[in-house]
């Protein structure tokens, strides 16, 4: 249902800033479009087709989706692999904050990240400058309105990039916002989840999914007539009008035999291709869902590595799941009785795999241990350092794995660190989140200290 209004409208608050990655395709098509025609006996200039003017020319938009000819996909393809060893880091700073758990690009100059100490706010990778979002409140009053070590585990824009979801002051509610500026749409409140939302995932422009540690799927539905209004809604306070909204449908996760309390939720994946959810639990089981206007469980798997599956992903291009647990990445594909593509280890000392993406056939791997991976599906192999240090030459490969180790970011040094930790001056960060920039090729990184106990944060822009 859509917010009443219940005082004078008055103007929206201005957008946080326009998106100036929205163009790009604007500008490709235009750069794609036929030129006027060329007088007899004139020939077109060259076309360039070198990685280094192909890297140029996505700074002026050149970075195509769809319809690439051959050789455009091959160069793009090249990029991709390359790019990882030519990135460097920029750390920044983000005050006293506690670990960031989700991140999403707004636009090419702004990221919107959440908290372990359940702040939403937005990061201005150009001048550092942060902007806190206010969260959204409950119609009524939740018994664990303070509960220091929750957070906001989920961030996810909707495909057009018109609304927002992430988790409510009540760490139990899905919050939906307006971009982009930001404004308070809706809050999922009333006869949702009991714990606490873990993943988040959009199945279309108006629908959208939560998972919960209570071991619950919600699916929720967004009416157009909430957001379609120029003007934000507003009470004789001030403060914004939202609409309360319910869940559609809501399933729960199989109780398994070996781990039948622990079927917390702990990740989720949209296929747009085959309208599926993939689903992982903590009990290790990856679940898959037919998503339309309600939820039809297909299948559950039992998950080769068991411990700590904390992150999944998916490839529509390869038609692929990836599962992150304690030391492993495994390979899904649903449709396929015997799984072809062999896990990979990333043997960071236990610490786990924290954050996955997919980018054609690189999956980036954040660690708990601070570094970034990078895996080639097709090769089945990591990326590799190049053998020499010119970036002219040709060299063959060095065999060391390509590792990119982040900062030191901020760390506390409390009572508990002193006392439980001996003091050591610092400690690795986990990285629970990245998203890649690729119009611009930047990566975005966040996170903190892996032990719950530990208040610290890290945050780094490699471009």
């Amino acid at each position: 249902m859509a917010p009443q209004q219940t005082g004078s409208r008055k103007r929206k608050a201005p957008a946080i800033q326009a998106d100036a990655a929205t163009s790009s395709s604007q500008i490709s098509a235009a750069a794609d479009a036929e030129g006027p025609l060329l007088p007899k006996k004139q020939k077109r200039p060259a076309t360039r087709r070198s990685l280094v003017h192909y890297l140029k020319g996505r700074e002026v938009g050149a970075w195509g989706g769809a319809g690439l000819s051959g050789s455009d996909g091959e160069l793009r393809g090249c990029a991709v692999q390359k790019l990882p060893e030519l990135l460097r880091e920029r750390e920044l700073t983000l005050g006293t904050l506690n670990k960031v758990f989700a991140s999403q690009w707004l636009n090419a100059r702004q990221v919107v990240c959440g908290t372990k100490c359940n702040t939403l706010f937005v990061v201005d990778v150009h001048s550092g400058q942060i902007t806190r979002i206010p969260l959204m409140r409950d119609r009524g009053p939740w018994l664990a309105r303070a509960q220091p070590t929750c957070g906001i585990h989920a961030i996810e824009l909707n495909p057009s990039k018109t609304l927002l979801a992430t988790g409510g002051e009540n760490p139990n509610s899905l919050a939906i916002y307006q971009l982009p500026t930001l404004d308070p749409v809706c809050l999922g409140d009333r006869h949702g989840h009991k714990d606490w939302i873990f993943t988040i995932a959009w199945v279309s422009d108006t629908v959208a999914v939560s998972g919960s540690r209570d071991g619950t799927v919600a699916l929720w539905r967004m009416d157009p007539d909430m957001f379609n209004g120029s003007i934000a809604w507003h009470n004789d306070a001030g403060l914004p009008v939202y609409a309360h909204i319910r869940p559609r449908d809501m399933e729960t996760i199989p109780r398994s035999s070996t781990s039948p309390s622990n079927r917390k939720v702990r990740a989720l994946a949209f296929s747009g291709k085959n309208q599926e959810l993939g689903a992982v639990s903590l009990d290790g089981y990856f679940h898959l869902w037919k998503a339309r206007s309600t939820l039809s469980r297909l299948l559950s798997i039992r998950l080769p590595y068991c411990r700590e599956n904390v992150c999944l992903t998916y490839c529509d291009e390869l038609s692929l799941y990836a599962v992150g647990s304690q030391s492993h990445v495994s390979f899904l594909d649903p449709r396929q009785r015997q799984q072809n593509i062999r896990p990979l280890c990333s043997r960071e000392g236990g610490t786990g795999v924290r954050s996955l993406s997919f980018y054609q056939h690189i999956i980036t791997v954040g660690t708990g241990h601070g570094s970034l991976l990078f895996y080639d599906i097709r090769a089945q192999k990591f990326l590799e350092e190049r053998a020499s240090t010119s970036p002219d030459a040709s060299p063959g490969p060095s065999g060391r794995k390509l590792k990119l180790t982040c900062g030191r970011g901020w760390l506390n040094h409390d009572d508990l660190w002193v006392n439980y930790f001996g003091g050591i001056g610092e400690f690795p960060n986990a990285l629970y989140t990245h998203c890649y920039n690729w119009p611009e090729m930047k990566l975005f990184v966040a996170g903190g200290p892996l032990p719950s106990g530990l208040h610290g944060n890290y945050a780094g822009l490699w471009s």
